[in-house]
């Protein structure tokens, strides 16, 4: 199957992670099936996904006429049957438990095509478990995406023992076709690439707050007003490489071993801190009643000021 054969997509399993693939898949003119496993859920599903257009709606990253249009695109279901049936790429979001994702699969194999492409939305499990007792465990990858799939374009494929390569390269063309980045991890690691050095990174904030070195406000300040502006174009390789004349090979030799006196200083404890919550929430909640009234003051208003932002850097961008 070639990346331009897929023209219907399944999304099993709704929620925030299912509804905002839906999105991103109608946004490209897809046909797209949400699959949820009641009424009930099913609603929660369609209320988050038009919560999703509304902030894109708002924010001008689509017209009413254009939402309408996406909105059209996705059909809701709760029969695996008719969300599955005759479509070539399925996109599974279910709850990240092993046995729940292998019984949906099992479901799945039951009504699709044995050659549509089966892709695991999961944050940690290893795709050869989730495809241990699968009929074409060739076919399935993992593909976790960060939240919300629609508005942040990363998305990390893994494969298992026995995904067939070309399968793999596959989904990579597809989801780079729909305005996805796609990376590909070589092996199977745990927590992937992006939580990784996400979590990495946290154990320095906690660290720096816990030795008093700094607020939870003014780590968070060093972060978005430093760095995280530079991140938000450029991955750290680039920033080096456009630091000096000389590239990156150019910053190596200019900064030379000086940040072995950092490195020695910095965390390297492989369990966090057990009161790490009683510390950090009173400096959030004064870091939140900090901001500015247009950032907001509760976690329902900075939510959409994220989201506004987040249009706002996709259109730069290029991706919306």
């Amino acid at each position: 199957m070639r990346p331009e054969e897929i023209k219907r997509v399944a999304c099993v399993g709704g929620g925030v992670i299912g509804s905002s693939w839906a999105i991103q898949f109608a946004m490209k003119g897809l046909d797209v099936t949400l699959y949820d496993i009641n009424e009930e859920q099913l609603a929660k599903s369609k209320a988050q996904m038009h919560k999703s257009l509304d902030a894109l709606e708002q924010f001008k990253a689509i017209t009413p006429e254009r939402r309408a249009e996406i909105a059209g695109q996705v059909k809701l279901t709760i029969s695996m049957e008719e969300a599955v049936s005759g479509v070539q790429f399925i996109q599974e979001s279910g709850p990240e438990r092993l046995e729940i994702k292998q019984s949906i699969l099992a479901q799945v194999e039951e009504y699709a095509s044995s050659d549509a492409i089966y892709a695991s939305s999961t944050s940690g499990l290893l795709v050869s478990d989730i495809a241990a007792q699968a009929d074409h465990p060739e076919r399935c990858v993992g593909a976790h995406p960060y939240n919300p799939p629609h508005l942040i374009p990363l998305v990390e494929l893994t494969s298992g023992d026995k995904t067939d390569p070309e399968l793999l390269q596959t989904a990579y063309d597809f989801y780079q076709s729909i305005g996805k980045e796609a990376v590909l991890l070589r092996k199977e690691c745990p927590g992937f690439i992006a939580n990784r050095l996400q979590l990495a990174l946290y154990r320095e904030v906690q660290d720096l707050v816990m030795r008093g070195v700094c607020s939870v406000e003014d780590v968070d300040k060093a972060l978005v007003y430093g760095p995280g502006l530079r991140w938000a174009i450029f991955g750290h390789n680039m920033i080096m490489q456009m630091g000096n004349p000389g590239g990156l090979t150019g910053m190596v030799q200019m900064l030379g071993n000086s940040g072995d006196r950092w490195l020695a200083d910095m965390a390297s404890w492989t369990h966090q801190p057990d009161n790490w919550a009683e510390v950090a929430q009173p400096g959030v909640d004064k870091e939140m009643a900090n901001f500015p009234d247009y950032v907001g003051h509760t976690n329902e208003e900075c939510a959409k000021y994220r989201d506004q932002m987040l249009i706002e850097l996709l259109k730069l961008h290029r991706k919306l």
